[in-house]
């Protein structure tokens, strides 16, 4: 076996996506020679996923021409020639326009492979005392067998060219009996869990991905947040993503004993549940904050500024962003004044008008809404992209404008007179009534999620269309 020395380290991507070969840098001299043969931080730099390994497997083949089956496990793995030669064949066994996919080559010592969950991995040794060693994110288990996928070695589909013919190798009874390809079941995508499900962003989301078999959705019945054991009792193996849309909103109710303990419950610990789970199996997590977090002395806000909440609500919001900041994959999306499916301001003005009421209206809180069908658009726009992990305001996009204005367009639009409604301070309005704080201020600098390529549309569009819609479906 001849080892060509002191390459540079090199990632070549192939013909399956995600399947990438890598040169290791090999040093040689009269005494053998040595390899780094696993360098996170710099594989990391050449694009390699973080796909933290667990567990170290080693398969040593004494004779030549040994031929391992193509195996699609649950989990990633990185492959390397330890001693020896062998020709590698991959079969992309997974969901999705790739299925069925070839890649083959020859690996010695000097090169690795990276296979991600659901790529089907197969060799054949090409010299004697060979020794294939595999990193896997992932401990293996007899119930995870379960989970495999399999190709038969001579798929007449695949069409792999086998240095040795088949019928000249040794291969294993059960390799002999896989299916061919016209006979697989592709491996399925991992799943994201939606949480939180029945509220209105998740209204949104489930009508968002009405289509995709791979985002499963949980309310508080199938899943609830604030039991520890609703943790325990899922199979996280199966997921990558959990997109958080539960919450406790209840601004002011927060402020009584009983709501400061259902918020902190809901916001906090629930979540802090959440990002441990996501750090443990090696999840995104996708967290929805708020405007409250601010104190709202500043004109606009934007993903950096200091978290100065003023109510119980708003600390909440304010502790969970901080848990969920310590997820190393997160998305934390920051909204305000929500509009979905369900009570909320705008269905309220609306009644009025068609009742005729002239309501008084604050007019000394400038914000913008958020509907929820375009939060939802911008989480699916992260991940389908895989933009930047951190934090991203997102609202709807315009000019800025008070709850008094608001409730002029509904009118307008409703039919009414803008005149019938009357603008109050915060202060007027909330006199004599038990109300927790409020931010003056807002609104929420948007150009961090546009230069991610994602538009928010106009706050009076998404007006426009929900009432629009509220009105054709009475």
């Amino acid at each position: 076996m001849t080892i060509e020395f002191s390459k540079k380290l090199a990632a070549h991507p192939t013909a399956i996506p995600g399947v990438v070969v890598y040169d290791l840098p090999v040093h040689g001299d009269n005494r053998g020679w040595f390899k780094e043969n696993w360098q996170r931080e710099k594989m990391l730099a050449l694009g390699l996923p973080d796909f933290g390994p667990v567990q170290n497997n080693i398969s040593f083949n004494e004779k030549a021409g040994t031929t391992r089956g193509i195996h699609a496990e649950p989990w990633d793995k990185f492959i390397s020639v330890a001693t020896g030669r062998i020709f590698g064949a991959w079969v992309d066994l997974r969901e999705g326009p790739s299925f069925g996919s070839v890649f083959t080559a020859e690996l010695d010592p000097s090169q690795a492979i990276f296979i991600p969950r659901g790529v089907g991995n197969a060799f054949q040794t090409l010299e004697d005392n060979t020794a294939y060693t595999y990193l896997v994110n992932d401990h293996w288990s007899a119930d995870a067998q379960g989970q495999y996928t399999f190709l038969n070695l001579a798929d007449e589909s695949a069409a792999i060219q086998w240095p040795i013919p088949l019928e000249q190798a040794e291969l294993s009874d059960k390799d002999k009996a896989h299916p061919r390809l016209a006979d697989v079941v592709p491996m399925p995508a991992k799943k994201t869990l939606v949480v939180g499900a029945n509220g209105q962003l998740g209204k949104a989301l489930r009508a968002l991905y009405a289509e995709n078999a791979s985002v499963e959705f949980a309310g508080r019945a199938e899943f609830d947040v604030t039991n520890p054991e609703a943790f325990t009792a899922r199979n996280w193996k199966n997921y990558s993503t959990v997109i958080n849309a539960a919450a406790y909103t209840a601004v002011d109710a927060a402020e009584t004993p009983e709501g400061r303990i259902a918020a902190w419950s809901n916001n906090v610990t629930a979540v802090a549940h959440l990002a441990k789970t996501a750090v443990e199996h090696d999840l995104t997590l996708v967290h929805v904050s708020s405007d409250y977090v601010f104190d709202g002395s500043l004109a606009i806000h934007s993903e950096d500024e200091p978290l100065s909440p003023l109510g119980v609500y708003g600390q909440t919001k304010a502790a969970g962003d901080a848990v969920v900041s310590t997820v190393p994959r997160h998305y934390i999306l920051r909204t305000s004044w929500v509009i979905g499916e369900g009570n909320n301001f705008v269905r309220t003005m609306a009644s009025l008008a068609a009742r005729g009421i002239e309501p008084s209206v604050v007019n000394d809180q400038i914000g913008r809404l958020t509907f929820t069908d375009d939060i939802a658009a911008g989480i699916r726009h992260l991940l389908d992209t895989g933009a930047d992990y951190g934090t991203y305001n997102l609202t709807n996009d315009g000019e800025p404008q008070s709850w008094a204005d608001i409730a002029k367009d509904v009118y307008a639009l409703a039919g009414g007179s803008r005149d019938a409604v009357t603008g109050v301070s915060t202060a007027e309005y909330f006199k004599g009534k038990e109300a927790a704080p409020r931010p003056l201020n807002s609104v929420l600098d948007l150009s961090k999620i546009k230069a991610s390529g994602f538009a928010p549309r106009a706050a009076r569009d998404g007006l426009e269309a929900y009432l629009a819609q509220q009105s054709a479906t009475v």
